[in-house]
């Protein structure tokens, strides 16, 4: 069956609610394991129904924000998504009161247990209208990126097709392409800043409705940071501005000499090598048709689920007028279906995501043995440890893609990993100081996150473009937007990707794979700190870790000579 035939139904929400409620019933009374079990297990079942029909509506209405069907469809969702929510609450609660509760333990992963616990500080009934209107705003935002129409070269662009001019080897072409761009953020900042003003006073509001003190707080038990507390996030942001400011300054240094520049501007950051960056070689089609070679010979799991991957239509690749900006993956729970969301634009980045959103459903794909829809993924600092680190064990095949420009690719690539981890420490630390000053203006926002910028990516002079000098960047990362606080997990979980890159690449080390395909088959069911156990990485918290790790990539990036970047 192709992904066009999964069919979509819009759940009837009363004669569910009954039959939910029903079985919670039966869980509250069940006196033994056997009947707490017929309980749990048809709730999944429930669940997992809901969950399907969500993502369907959520993908269709992401490949196409102009279709009127799932536009309304989406406007649903946001608005009976915290009634399904609150139903869960109660099963929650349920499954947390049970009298059988310690035999459940026996059943089911602790996961399971740990985010029913976490769930239960999250919900009030009479806080939906305001979850309601942050699902509203999310939207919004989604639409305003999606809008984007930008008058360039001759044509009209959306956001993702302008990423190969601000690649250009023309730096006239470069800096218009980034006025352009910068321009659709500044026509529309009245509207950003109302969007993001609202999520800010609503989401305080959910917050403190709920007892905390802020909306810092709260995210932190909504992202499930069972092993860690906000307290080691700051220490760890510390050691990132300490540590890899530095080394990341070498490498624009080097890019900058490379590049021939006496100053580099924001928009010459982009363009890695003066005979331009790496491109994929072939076809979007074709580029496809070699993954799945890749995959193949990767290893027999690799193979079967990429070949179910295309045999399914379960990957929409190309940028297209209306599409969602970005690229994702989900999980379609009653057709078993990783889903592949992305807007190719002819750079390296293709690539990219049919390693980076590849590792992530291939994690769900060996995951699919797990009933509770709340697990077949992990948590978000963990899931990106399967999709960063298959970044890396794809590297032997990339001379696939990139032919002669593989060295080129490799250096890039590497170096852009180590590049990214100040930026994502920003993106944290900026949220934290926008939800601990709720009060603050919008300009005041700007001002926090351009005074911020300057401490982790001192590299970025906005000069030549004042609108971007006032602080307008963040407009287009859409996490702070829709997924508040998800930033630090790409960061937590790019630090041990690069154990992987090193095991992988320069150790040979012929357990590593055995290791990556344990954390993909255990899912969910394991915290952060146990799945770092079982594919035997070091947490970016232990003393030394991030000393070491960094140590590393910077080493072999130093030892790479220029002659061989030509």
């Amino acid at each position: 069956m192709k992904f066009s035939e999964y069919t979509y139904t819009r759940p009837d929400f009363d004669s569910y609610q009954k039959d939910y409620l029903a079985s919670v019933a039966q869980l509250q009374q069940a006196t033994s394991l056997a009947e707490a079990k017929i309980a749990v297990d048809q709730l999944n079942t429930f669940r997992s129904a809901v969950d399907t029909a969500m993502n369907l509506a959520s993908i269709r209405y992401s490949i196409d924000t102009n279709d009127s069907f799932y536009e309304k469809e989406d406007e649903w969702w946001n608005e009976y998504l915290p009634h399904f929510e609150s139903l869960d609450f109660q099963f929650y609660q349920a499954l947390l009161s049970s009298p059988v509760m310690t035999e459940l333990k026996t059943a089911y992963p602790e996961t399971l247990f740990l985010f029913a616990e976490s769930r239960v500080k999250l919900f009030d009934e009479k806080l939906i209208p305001l979850f309601q209107k942050e699902n509203q705003l999310a939207s919004d935002y989604s639409k305003l990126i999606a809008s984007a129409q930008i008058d360039f070269e001759g044509e009209i662009r959306n956001l993702p097709q302008m990423t190969p001019f601000a690649q250009s080897t023309d730096r006239d072409i470069r800096k218009k392409a980034a006025q352009a761009t910068t321009a659709f953020f500044t026509e529309n900042e009245a509207k950003f800043d109302a969007i993001y003003d609202e999520m800010v006073q609503v989401r305080d509001q959910i917050a403190k409705g709920l007892g905390f003190d802020n909306y810092v707080q709260f995210a932190d038990v909504k992202m499930n940071r069972w092993d860690y507390d906000r307290s080691m996030i700051e220490t760890y942001r510390k050691e990132i501005l300490e540590k890899v400011v530095p080394e990341a300054q070498k490498l624009y240094n080097r890019q900058k000499d490379r590049n021939q520049l006496d100053h580099m501007y924001n928009y010459d950051l982009s363009l890695v090598y003066p005979s331009g960056n790496a491109k994929p070689q072939g076809t979007p089609e074709e580029l496809v048709d070699q993954a799945q070679t890749m995959y193949r010979e990767l290893s027999p799991e690799t193979g079967e689920f990429f070949d179910f991957m295309k045999e399914h239509d379960l990957l929409d690749l190309l940028s297209k007028k209306g599409k969602q900006s970005g690229g994702y993956c989900t999980y379609i729970a009653d057709f078993q279906s990783p889903y592949i969301f992305a807007n190719f634009n002819g750079t390296s980045g293709d690539v990219d995501v049919l390693t980076h959103e590849a590792g992530h459903a291939f994690q769900c794909f060996e995951s699919r043995w797990i009933k509770e829809p709340e697990i077949v993924f992990p948590n978000f600092e963990s899931c990106e440890i399967h999709s960063m680190s298959m970044e890396f064990i794809a590297w032997p095949w990339m001379d696939r893609f990139f032919k002669e420009q593989t060295a080129k690719y490799k250096f890039a690539h590497l170096g852009d990993a180590l590049e990214f981890l100040p930026y994502g420490v920003l993106v944290d630390h900026f949220q934290q100081e926008v939800y601990q000053h709720p009060q603050w203006t919008p300009e005041q926002r700007k001002a926090c996150w351009r005074e911020l910028e300057k401490q982790y990516c001192p590299e970025r002079d906005y000069s030549q473009i004042p609108d971007l000098d006032r602080g307008l960047f963040w407009y287009r990362q859409g996490h702070i937007f829709q997924s508040p606080f998800y930033y630090i997990d790409y960061t937590l979980a790019q630090v041990c990707a690069f154990q992987f890159w090193k095991r992988f690449q320069v150790d040979h080390d012929e357990t590593a794979w055995s290791d990556y395909l344990a954390i993909c088959q255990v899912g969910g069911t394991k915290t952060f700190l146990e799945i770092l156990e079982i594919a035997h990485l070091r947490s970016p918290f232990e003393e030394g870790a991030l000393d070491d790790t960094i140590a590393a990539v910077a080493d072999y990036l130093a030892a790479v000579p220029e002659t061989q970047l030509d």
